[in-house]
């Protein structure tokens, strides 16, 4: 079948509609031929046979008259033809005849019975036809339907090409916007490290610059002192018992009050260090000269314990609760999200009623204890960085804390902002507590130093340079102990430049604890394990291990309980673990509000309640 074409129109496109039915009718075409291609020449063929037997049955019925001529002529001609045969009778040709109408009418319906198969068939196929129109139909129909589909589909690909052109053009612009701002981050954080450098730079600078102040005005005092000392030692003086009664000598220098108030703490202190009173000057008179010895070797002990030579005398030990049996916590008694992130660090003041808490979100948080509860109290605002240590002073008074600002900082309790910043590391601060008074500090940084602070004066009074970076450290009456990540603990002499003694440990130490007596140190180390060290003979005495107990991370703390009978300490899935210090022996294991790695763990003084805290913000107070 032809296409057709508008002849007005030259090569006029032919619609896409009509070429697909153009193709369905000549398919149909040829499914249809198929079926009739065998039908049709048999049924010509029976047509052809159906009218030769139409000839022969008109042939075999002649007329009655015809019937002797025809005989005759036969016999006349079959004689001509041979001459030998004799000439048929009229009954074999009767007889012959009827055989061959036999088996025409044989033939016929042989003929017969095929032209109804033939019908039946076509019946058949016309059905099949039928079917497959009708089939035909409802899968053009299904093509009309998804053309349909496929045009709006294809409005939709190109509405959506559309909206992806449009959102890649605000992409390519974000991207640009993005670069930007990244630069201009650059930029800042740039700037914010050089001013930070350089503010760096300024503190330790002006703290040098104090602390050759104060070296300048200790030379003064010193120099005064040994000036008036010189003019003082030609004379002879006798010491009294009466304080009242003073020699002619000290008493021609009332016009240096210091001078005598300082003499006086002096012969005070001698008396502490050495137990021996002065006699009264009924029994012994004492030379100026000799007494300029002993003044000089008291001063030079004042020195090394570390007050000023102008100063009054400083109380060193404060009245803290004493312990006489600590009680196991055996419950969570308050669970509380104090922080916004991590918790690092925690600590009781000498009334156990105060806490604090410090963690990574830069603030310290003061709690108070009250009938088994925790309470808000007051929020240290001012550290540079995360917390990673807190410690109060011996009076409760103050609280010290190390940060990764590179600093430590010093507040006063009931005031907000910070009182003062001790900068000078040059890395994380990582630990930092005060010694046995509260006008001195010693602190623990990862550039691998430990620094001795005057409080007082603000400035740092000494520097230790150590081989690791250090994790943890505690302060006895004249020996620092410092706990290193090169699985070391050190021992320093305050009065002394060297190290003392160095103990191995088998992991990383995390925490250092001093009992109360000065005489056990208990450490924890990343090979899970804690261990009691025997100070009096310098070695391991218990090391406690349990199953589950996993140290959680390189600032995991451990704590004596305050009567030195148990250690506590936090694994990485929350639980706490208390061992018995005397016998080693696991006591107790608690479970329950922690749901991540407790941090560190407090003890109060009093041996009543326990506080742990850990990395998801939570602290629990356990009775």
């Amino acid at each position: 079948m032809a296409e057709h074409r508008d002849p007005s129109v030259p090569d006029a496109p032919v619609a896409p509609w009509k070429r697909h039915i153009v193709l369905q009718l000549r398919r149909r075409d040829r499914t249809q031929k198929a079926l009739f291609l065998e039908l049709m020449p048999a049924y010509n063929r029976l047509l052809e046979k159906a009218e030769l037997l139409v000839q022969f049955s008109e042939k075999l019925h002649p007329e009655p008259n015809d019937v002797t001529s025809t005989t005759h002529q036969g016999s006349w001609e079959e004689d001509s033809r041979t001459d030998s045969d004799q000439v048929p009778s009229s009954a074999t040709l009767r007889v012959k005849w009827q055989e061959e109408e036999e088996g025409l009418r044989l033939v016929c319906g042989e003929m017969a019975y095929q032209v109804v198969e033939k019908n039946a068939a076509l019946d058949t196929l016309e059905s099949e036809l039928e079917e497959r129109q009708s089939r035909l139909a409802g899968l053009e129909a299904s093509v009309a339907q998804l053309k349909e589909a496929r045009a709006h589909l294809a409005e939709q690909v190109e509405v959506g090409r559309a909206r992806n052109t449009a959102q890649r053009a605000a992409y390519d612009t974000l991207r640009v916007h993005a670069g930007l701002q990244e630069a201009e981050l650059r930029r800042l954080e740039e700037e914010a490290r050089d001013l930070l450098d350089r503010l760096v730079q300024h503190k330790a600078r002006a703290a040098a610059e104090r602390n050759l102040r104060n070296e300048r005005r200790e030379k003064i005092k010193q120099a005064r002192v040994s000036l008036e000392l010189k003019k003082a030692a030609k004379r002879t003086v006798s010491i009294s018992e009466n304080p009242d009664i003073l020699p002619d000598g000290v008493r021609d220098r009332t016009e240096t009050p210091v001078l005598a108030a300082e003499l006086e703490s002096l012969e005070s202190e001698a008396r502490e260090k050495w137990k021996r009173p002065f006699r009264s000057a009924s029994a012994t008179s004492l030379t100026l000269s000799h007494c300029v010895d002993v003044v000089k070797g008291l001063l030079d002990f004042k020195k090394r314990r570390g007050h000023s030579v102008g100063g009054a005398p400083e109380q060193r030990y404060q009245s803290i609760p004493v312990c006489v049996a600590a009680q196991i916590p055996t419950r969570a008694q308050d669970v509380l999200d104090a922080h916004l992130s991590e918790i690092n660090a925690v600590c009781f003041g000498p009334n156990s009623s105060l806490l604090a808490t410090g963690g990574a979100d830069r603030l310290i948080r003061l709690w108070n204890v009250v009938g088994g509860r925790l309470e808000a109290n007051q929020i240290l605002e001012g550290a540079g960085g995360s917390i990673t240590s807190v410690d109060f002073d011996p009076s409760g008074s103050q609280v010290l804390a190390a940060t990764y600002n590179q600093a430590a900082q010093l507040w006063k309790v009931g005031e907000a902002q910070s009182k003062e910043t001790l900068s000078g590391h040059t890395d994380k601060v990582t630990a930092a507590k005060f010694k046995l008074t509260r006008h001195q500090a010693v602190t623990g940084s990862r550039d691998r130093t430990v620094k001795e602070w005057d409080l007082d004066r603000a400035y740092c009074s000494r520097t230790i340079n150590v081989l690791s970076y250090c994790n943890d450290v505690v302060c006895g009456d004249h020996i620092i102990i410092s706990g290193h990540n090169d699985q070391k603990i050190r021992f320093w002499d305050s009065r002394g430049p060297r190290c003392t003694q160095v103990i191995p440990m088998q992991g990383r130490v995390t925490s250092l604890s001093l009992s109360h007596d000065q005489l056990h140190l208990l450490s924890c180390s990343r090979d899970d394990t804690l261990k009691v060290i025997d100070l009096r003979v310098s070695n391991i005495r218990q090391v406690f291990r349990a199953d589950g107990f996993k140290c959680g991370s390189d600032w995991t703390k451990a704590v004596f309980s305050p009567d030195r009978s148990y250690a506590l300490v936090g694994s990485w899935d929350g639980a706490l673990y208390i061992w018995d210090v005397d016998t080693g022996k696991l006591e107790s294991s608690l479970r329950g509000p922690h749901c991540a790695a407790v941090n560190a763990v407090a003890w109060c003084y009093s041996g009543s309640h326990v506080v742990s805290v850990d990395q998801g913000r939570k602290v629990v107070l356990w009775y």
